[in-house]
């Protein structure tokens, strides 16, 4: 139960404190006077979408703050949730948020007894707590997807939801890898006739030494010009070591230089270091002589391995052009060829794998599809027979109400498209509950709705907001009625413009403008008070007669009256007068 709200600086509200009662606690107040303020306030409280606007003008943040009693099964049902979040289990709830502008838009803190949690964390905590009906919502309730939540929030149904939510992603993934399969194999085939062509190049080529084509031209340079390098390599010869023009070769000049030095050093040791050099220069000589006619005698034209040498370099130059890379590179995209062909041919699921994979995933989506339907049937049977008994006292008395299953294919949210089929008025066959309903109509179902799900699961505190638009005279009567019994067990807070409304409230708060002038700057706030007795009778009649007149009030204290035997309570009869204005004290900060 919502024991007290207190608002700061959030829309029109400067700062105001409001306490909540057990029982049916009404709101009325002009048309824009702030009432809805405060259902926002409230829904922005336990986690509900806030943008800048949300704050009030002039001011850099809001705070919301709610005290909520947890007592009896709202606590235990609370006591995991809880212990889960590091909250001690108290019989009292503290929620609080700040909002503040950070930007172009906003940035907020929610807290529950001081600690801080996330809005997905507090959507679960407010599940439990509050209930709000919007105006907008009888609007979603024309929607089958909307019925179909319903009817698997009505019965219970979220176990069996979640594993054919579960079987049809599995089944989607299975279909997707098989589609995906499918459509690379025709990519594959291509891709593999391809691979396996330029692999057949490289692997003809037998390539191996990144430095093969390097060392072919420098062979085919050789056997390129074997006869300049022989007649060359000769004269070498000739020059270091033997010639045979008559000219003294190098192996001779140092020769005789040696032997004359062998002379002067046994005269001079300082020679010595001299003939030395010269010796080793003549050793040095003999044996470049002697390599060099080695080197000349081992060279020999070679045609064919000319030939041979030029046909690799066409080839392996060839090789380069085609796919555009050296030698070295070319090897390794032999083996990265080579690689990838082995991944297409031989990695993966094969078709007929995937395929017996989708086979039992769609067995299974179906089987848990079946399950679903049979207990969309049984709870459709179970909801139908109690919305029809809310109904009938709200003014439909004959009304037919049905919950049909249509089999569609199986998707995430099972094989049933769900559809109220609705029949206010007798001998009227069924159809569709948005095609046929009237505003008011579409109002006394959502409250008969609520009605039932309150018997089955929901939240302490129940907020309505005008859920009386649309309808009049004994239907509103009806409806106030309906509203009562709910609050028995539960806590109502309901905004209404129906006086007849207004007389059944436990607790009735008026919401209103005023100016405010704060520095020389006048600005509009909202307030709310808590009637007593004389001014709720003014307020009644008000809502009646759009004046306090003797009539409007005598009206006003008729309802009230009415309210009290309706109720069974027994309260001093309220005497008839003259209205003298509402009466109302003034509240400084909005506390009520």
């Amino acid at each position: 139960m919502l024991l007290s709200l207190h608002i700061r600086n959030f829309a029109l509200v400067d700062e105001l404190t409001v306490q909540f009662d057990r029982g049916f606690n009404i709101l009325t107040g002009e048309t824009g006077s702030g009432k809805s303020i405060l259902l926002d306030a409230i829904d922005a409280l336990l986690g509900g979408a806030v943008t800048a606007r949300a704050i009030r003008t002039g001011s850099d943040r809001a705070v919301l703050e709610g005290v909520f009693q947890l007592s009896g099964s709202l606590l235990s049902g609370l006591a995991d949730w809880l212990e889960n979040n590091d909250i001690e289990a108290t019989d009292e709830l503290l929620c609080s948020r700040e909002i503040s502008r950070s930007g172009s838009g906003v940035r907020s803190r929610l807290r529950v007894n001081g600690t801080l949690l996330n809005r997905q964390t507090i959507g679960e905590l407010r599940q439990q707590l509050i209930e709000i009906t919007g105006q907008g919502e009888t609007t979603q309730l024309a929607s089958a997807v909307q019925q179909r939540i319903l009817i698997d929030a009505y019965g219970d149904h979220l176990d069996c939801a979640q594993r054919v939510s579960a079987s049809f992603a599995a089944w989607q993934e299975a279909e997707q890898r098989l589609q995906d399969k499918l459509r690379h194999q025709k990519q594959q085939a291509a891709r593999v006739e391809l691979l396996q062509m330029q692999l057949a190049d490289l692997l003809a080529a037998e390539l191996a030494d990144p430095a093969e084509l390097e060392l072919l031209e420098q062979e085919h340079q050789t056997l390129n010009h074997t006869v300049d390098l022989q007649q060359q390599s000769y004269a070498v010869y000739q020059l270091l070591y033997q010639s045979d023009r008559g000219e003294l070769a190098a192996a001779d000049l140092l020769g005789k230089a040696e032997h004359l030095l062998s002379g002067m050093a046994d005269l001079d040791p300082q020679i010595r270091a001299v003939f030395d050099l010269v010796s080793d220069s003549l050793a040095q000589a003999i044996d470049a002589g002697r390599s060099i006619n080695k080197y000349g005698d081992r060279l020999e034209a070679d045609p064919v391995r000319l030939e041979e040498v030029e046909d690799r370099l066409r080839l392996l130059k060839q090789l380069c052009r085609k796919y555009g890379s050296d030698l070295p590179d070319l090897i390794d995209r032999q083996q990265r060829l080579q690689t990838e062909l082995l991944k297409l041919t031989s990695g993966g699921e094969s078709i007929e794998a995937l395929t017996a994979a989708v086979q039992s995933t769609m067995a299974t989506l179906q089987s848990n599809c079946a399950a679903l339907t049979l207990l969309r049937q049984q709870t459709a049977d179970r909801l139908q027979k109690q919305l029809i008994a809310e109904l009938q006292p709200l003014g439909m008395a004959k009304v037919k109400f049905e919950v049909a299953l249509h089999p569609q294919a199986p998707s995430a949210s099972g094989a049933d498209e769900v559809s109220f089929l609705f029949s206010p008025n007798p001998g009227e066959p069924l159809h569709p509950l948005a095609e046929i309903a009237s505003g008011g109509e579409m109002s006394r179902f959502l409250l008969a709705l609520k009605a039932c799900f309150s018997r089955v699961t929901g939240s302490s505190t129940m907020v309505f907001d005008e859920i009386d638009t649309g309808v009049s005279g004994k239907v509103t009567q009806a409806i106030a009625d309906k509203l009562q019994q709910l609050a028995i067990n539960r806590q109502i807070l309901c905004v209404t413009h129906q006086p007849i409304m207004a007389a059944m409230a436990d607790v009735h708060f008026h919401v209103r403008k005023e100016g405010s002038d704060r520095q020389g700057v006048e600005r509009t706030v909202v307030r709310i008070e808590r009637l007593a007795s004389e001014q709720r009778r003014q307020e009644i009649a008000q809502l009646a007669g759009g004046h306090t007149a003797e009539e409007s009030i005598a009206f006003a204290d008729a309802l009230i009256s009415k309210a009290v035997q309706s109720k069974g309570a027994a309260v001093p009869p309220v005497k008839a007068g003259k209205g003298s204005g509402r009466g109302r004290r003034a509240v400084k900060s909005g506390d009520v």
